[in-house]
Order: structure tokens, then C-alpha cells, then sequence
């Protein structure tokens, strides 16, 4: 039988590790911190083999056909993926596609191996609710692409119960500052529109949610949203209204961090980075996750689509998930290591594409995918 590599022992990881572990797969859970490793298998009630994070004797272990998982920061998931390849076995992680690892595709596809990547909460749960949604639509009657077409994806993670900052860390808040210089581009009135700074790009979502009430939440655009019609199947003779890709936060979340909007953006070079490090140790002393304290994540896929006046709405549906942490885990945890795990479930079946490649989008194993993890209690919701 195939082992299965499971490289991180962080809060993201354990609700995954944990659904593998109760399984008859073999696995090892590698970590660079092996006390915090075999706290975490304790904690977790379980019993699999825990070893210390070493790169020579990682590859010693590894075999042809075995699955690495990469739990680690997004710095090493490339070099995990090389040494993947030189051992001929199969790569999962839960973060985007970096260009580096793009160009490994055909040497993955000609040892038909697969190295499967955005299969978290967000990139991952996302990427599977919009394919699943634009293949309802492309069902539908109302498909035409002369229609007008708005798409927004957003989720975000926050504390189930507000505070004044309107928001809390789970890990270093280091890399949520320096997203907060980072640049966005997406469509929007029909065109494309780009941003250096998110909270610049600032706008109201109204979500309706699980239980019939509506929230309004402060969106802003992440990343590049424009490679992601290919994926999700948006053909280049559609009418594209709206397309992004985003980040949700509470409300009052903008005028709770202006003084610290203010900061960031004056910071330049080596002092600059130098001061927003001291930022993140000061927000991670007086904002991080109380011992026990339940979070929350909240995710919206949505699909719009009006008549080419843009003046009738024709087709709407939305998928959302509203989750809080519970016994099981912490709600980004269990949404980000869930979906891990259901994708090793997957490609040992056979399930997924060989060579470099995100979630899922076929709609078979789209279904299968969403029934794995209704069984496992998380629950979308459609209106």
C-alpha cells in the first residue's frame, strides 16, 4: 500500500490528519517540531508513526506511488514538489499554483503522477462551488453568451463573536500586512479594473445566510481574478459583466484598521518591512485566537446572470458556507484540512487529473467531492 506523507502539524492540519488517520492508509506525519507533532497525535486520539521533519531522511522514506502532503509555509511546497518528482510519487497542497510549479507540468504528466494544488478552503472549496454552479447554469434555459455574467467569490475568517478590531489571528500576522500592499485585479462594468492597496477597492456584500438573515460584510478584491475565468470555464465570447475573487471581512473591519492602513502605506524597503514586523508581533500579543475561542468562516460563490440590457435577472444561485469552530476543530481548520484529505482519498482512487493541476472540475467527482464532505458534517448551503 502507498503511505501517505503528511508534512505540518499546524491547526490547519489536524482535523484532516486526523480523518485520514481513521482510515486503513498508511501515513507518517512529518513535522520540523516533533514535540508538537506528538502533542497533536495525543490530542487528536489517535495512533500513526510521528517523525522529525528531515529532508534526507524524508527522501529516504519516500517511495514511487506514496502521496506527500505539504502543510507547510508556501515557501517549501516547492521544494517538496521537486522532491516528489525525483521520487516519482504524488504531491497534494492547499495553495496556489505558483509559476514554479506550473512549469512542472509535463514532467509530472509524463510520469503520470499528479500534483494536485488549491484544495483548502480558499483556493479549493471555492474552485469546486463555482464549477458546480457554472455547470447548472450552462444546463440551464437561461444559458446565452450574450447575457450578462457577474460572478463574485468571497470568504473570509473572522471571530464568531466580534471584537473591536473585527478580527483575530490564528498564526503570525505578518503575511495578512503584507497582503495588505498587495496588488488586485478583476472585472468589474465590464471591464478590467486593478488596485495596488485592497482596502481601496472596498465594497458591500449582502449575503444571505444559512438561516435566513442577511449580513452585510466589506469585500475587497484578492489577487489576480482574471485567470480564473478559464478555469472555472468562462469562455472568451461571454458577456463579462462582474468577475472577482475576494476577501470578505465584518463590518466596521475598514474603520477599525485605518490607523493601520494609514501606517502600512508609508512603509518602503528594508525599514519598512523592519516596521512591519514589529506591527505583527504587536497585533499577534494583543489580537491572537483565546485558548478555546471559536472562529468563524464564511464563503460565498455566486452566480448573477441578467439579459444582454443588463435590465432582467435571469438565473441567480449562491452557494454558501457559514461555519464556526467546534469540538472537531477550529471552522478554518477543518474546511482547509478536510478538503486536503479528500483529495488524497481522491487520487488514490484515481479520481484526479495527472500533471500539475487545482481542484477538481469535473462534475462527477465535483458531486463526489461534496458528498464526502457532507458526510463529514460541513454543510453548503444554495438560494
Amino acid at each position: 500500500m502507498s503511505t501517505v506523507h503528511w508534512l505540518g502539524a499546524g491547526l490547519s492540519s489536524l482535523p484532516g490528519i486526523r480523518k485520514v488517520a481513521l482510515t486503513d492508509q498508511e501515513m507518517i506525519l512529518w513535522n520540523r517540531t516533533l514535540s508538537k507533532a506528538q502533542e497533536a497525535v495525543t490530542g487528536l486520539g489517535i495512533e500513526i508513526p510521528v517523525k522529525q521533519l528531515d529532508w534526507d531522511v524524508l527522501e529516504n522514506e519516500i517511495e514511487a506511488g506514496d502521496v506527500v502532503v505539504s502543510m507547510l509555509p508556501v515557501n517549501f511546497h516547492f521544494k517538496v514538489a521537486e522532491l516528489c518528482l525525483s521520487k516519482n510519487a504524488n504531491f497534494i497542497s492547499s495553495s496556489y499554483i505558483s509559476p514554479e510549479m506550473q512549469k512542472l507540468h509535463n514532467s509530472v504528466l509524463e510520469k503520470g503522477l499528479c500534483f494536485v494544488n488549491e484544495v483548502g478552503l480558499d483556493p479549493g472549496l471555492d474552485h469546486l462551488l463555482a464549477h458546480a454552479l457554472i455547470a447548472k447554469y450552462q444546463n440551464s434555459d437561461a444559458f446565452d453568451v450574450k447575457n450578462q455574467h457577474n460572478f463574485r467569490s468571497y470568504c473570509g475568517g473572522f471571530p464568531k463573536v466580534a471584537n473591536d478590531f473585527k478580527y483575530k489571528f490564528s498564526w503570525s500576522p505578518f503575511g495578512v500586512l503584507k497582503a495588505l500592499k498587495s496588488h488586485a485585479q478583476w472585472i468589474g462594468d465590464g471591464e478590467v479594473k486593478q488596485t495596488e492597496k485592497p482596502w481601496q477597492a472596498l465594497s458591500e456584500f449582502e449575503m444571505v445566510l444559512p438561516n435566513g438573515t442577511i449580513e452585510v460584510f466589506q469585500a475587497y478584491p484578492n489577487r489576480d481574478s482574471l485567470p480564473f475565468r478559464a478555469q472555472y470555464g468562462f469562455d472568451e465570447s461571454w458577456n463579462i459583466k462582474e468577475f472577482v475573487r475576494g476577501t470578505l471581512r465584518l463590518g466596521g473591519w475598514a474603520e477599525a484598521w485605518k490607523p493601520l492602513f494609514d501606517e502600512v502605506d508609508q512603509l518602503e524597503g528594508d525599514s519598512g518591512l523592519e516596521r512591519l514586523q514589529e506591527i505583527s508581533n504587536e497585533l499577534w500579543d494583543k489580537y491572537q485566537y483565546d485558548a478555546g475561542e471559536a472562529d468563524r468562516v464564511v464563503l460565498s460563490v455566486e452566480l448573477e446572470v441578467k439579459d444582454a440590457q443588463g435590465e432582467n435577472v435571469l438565473w441567480k444561485k449562491n452557494s454558501s458556507v457559514d461555519a464556526a469552530g467546534n469540538d472537531k476543530g477550529s471552522a478554518m481548520g477543518r474546511l482547509v484540512s478536510l478538503n486536503v484529505a479528500i483529495a488524497i482519498q481522491m487520487l488514490m482512487s484515481g479520481k484526479l487529473e495527472k500533471g500539475v493541476s487545482a481542484a477538481p472540475h469535473q462534475e462527477s467527482v465535483v458531486k463526489d467531492w461534496m458528498g464526502e464532505l457532507e458526510d463529514l458534517g460541513e454543510s453548503v448551503f444554495e438560494n
